[in-house]
């Protein structure tokens, strides 16, 4: 792994990609065997998806983008159009 920071590539941020997700997952196997990790209730996840769409919704020049992305692709034939097709066609009949 190439550092261009002038920082060393020593320790966990110098190992490649692949050996500090197995050092990750075993800390959280480890985690969770000794009762010590934290598993959200749905209520938790609910409220810290609704913080990070506030967060991420305030980036105007972001939220440009992916709208311009989402346009692109209604317009190229991408998304969800034609969705009710196969159920049409699948053997069933519409009354």
């Amino acid at each position: 792994m190439a550092n261009n920071n002038n920082q060393s590539n020593r320790g966990f941020a110098g190992m490649d990609e692949d050996k500090q997700r197995e050092i990750a997952a075993q800390g959280g196997r480890a985690a969770h065997e000794s009762g010590n990790a934290h598993e959200f209730s749905s209520e938790e996840a609910r409220e810290a998806g609704r913080k990070g769409g506030e967060a991420v919704s305030q980036d105007r020049e972001h939220m440009s983008e992916i709208g311009q992305k989402g346009g692109q692709q209604r317009q190229d034939g991408g998304g969800n159009q034609g969705g009710n097709q196969g159920n049409q066609q699948g053997g069933r009949q519409q009354r």
